[in-house]
């Protein structure tokens, strides 16, 4: 029997659309059962109390448990990977953060994923602010008299990091390549052994995040000569930013939720909905900031152009730098 061409195409539509209800009423339903939050750092940092203080917000308000799972190692490239080969059904998700971004360049050829294609981006969390602190027997009190006194000094100045690539090393190496002077750089296995080195003065200078500082700073064993954002912190009211003397200058932390590509849009919506209001909430506000943090926030689309642009500001000093991995 011959179908009316009417009749044809209305019924051509309708099974176009059959597909759509399934994902609909998916994403709707969606979680069931418990869902993973791969952390790519050791438990106790700043992005593991930002993973457990959301994924909090998240049982609470979604009606299942937000598991944090810790896999650290490699620099977040392991914990990545897993979430990068997880199922795109919303059941991984990814706390990414500055390093995501950094290890684009830093380990171009040698990891198994691109994050731009293989990490869809769910919404920021909070930046939180590098500070450029020196030992109290630096007599430099500000930025310009610390760039005075290390021009004046080049090749004797130690500069510490947690690690090549890694963001406090970025962060020494841009303020390097902005304002031409010369400092060593001195690495270490991990963020402990480089703050004794540098309370015990063996290292003059670090640019390291602000929770980790901020109680040093307070008790005076540590001067922050600026904090590394575009803004001052609330945190750190009457300290200025590098900005203010070195124009163009920022370098911070940022931390956020991503998933598998191709993950149902309606499920990275509703997820990022959700975060957006648990960051509305005064409470979970207050925890963020009192952290040193800057509350993100927005959309899919806004988190995908903060880590674009990021991925591209470090690949440019990882290159000018000539940074390689361990």
């Amino acid at each position: 029997m011959k179908l009316p061409r009417r009749n044809f195409l209305h019924l051509a539509a309708a099974a176009a659309a059959l597909p759509v209800v399934p994902r609909i009423a998916f994403a709707q339903a969606y979680p069931t059962w418990p869902v993973r939050v791969i952390v790519p750092f050791a438990p106790a940092g700043t992005t593991d109390i930002a993973a457990r203080l959301m994924g909090q917000w998240l049982s609470e308000h979604l009606g299942q448990q937000f598991v944090i799972e810790n896999r650290p190692g490699a620099s977040t490239t392991i914990g990545t990977e897993v979430v990068v080969r997880a199922p795109a059904d919303g059941y991984t998700l990814l706390l990414a953060t500055a390093a995501s971004a950094i290890n684009t360049t830093l380990f171009e050829g040698k990891i198994n994923y691109n994050f731009l294609r293989d990490i869809v981006p769910i919404a920021g969390i909070f930046r939180v602010p590098n500070v450029m602190v020196v030992h109290p027997s630096v007599p430099a009190k500000t930025v310009p008299e610390f760039i005075a006194y290390a021009k004046a000094n080049p090749g004797k100045i130690n500069v510490e990091s947690t690690g090549a690539g890694t963001s406090n090393h970025l962060a020494g190496e841009l303020f390097k390549l902005m304002t031409g002077v010369d400092m060593v750089h001195i690495q270490y296995r991990g963020s402990g052994p480089a703050l004794i080195d540098l309370l015990a003065g063996q290292v003059q200078v670090g640019f390291d995040t602000m929770p980790g500082l901020i109680e040093y700073i307070r008790a005076g064993r540590l001067r922050a000569l600026a904090v590394c954002t575009a803004t001052r912190s609330h945190a750190l009211p009457d300290v200025p930013t590098v900005s203010e003397f070195v124009p163009g200058y920022e370098s911070s932390g940022y931390f956020g939720f991503g998933a598998p590509a191709r993950t149902p849009a309606g499920i990275i919506d509703k997820l990022n909905k959700e975060i957006n209001a648990g960051l509305a909430d005064p409470k979970v506000k207050t925890q963020l900031v009192d952290l040193g943090g800057i509350i993100l926030g927005g959309s899919s689309a806004d988190f995908k152009t903060l880590i674009t642009e990021e991925t591209e500001k470090w690949g440019k000093v990882i290159r000018a730098a000539n940074i390689k991995a361990d």
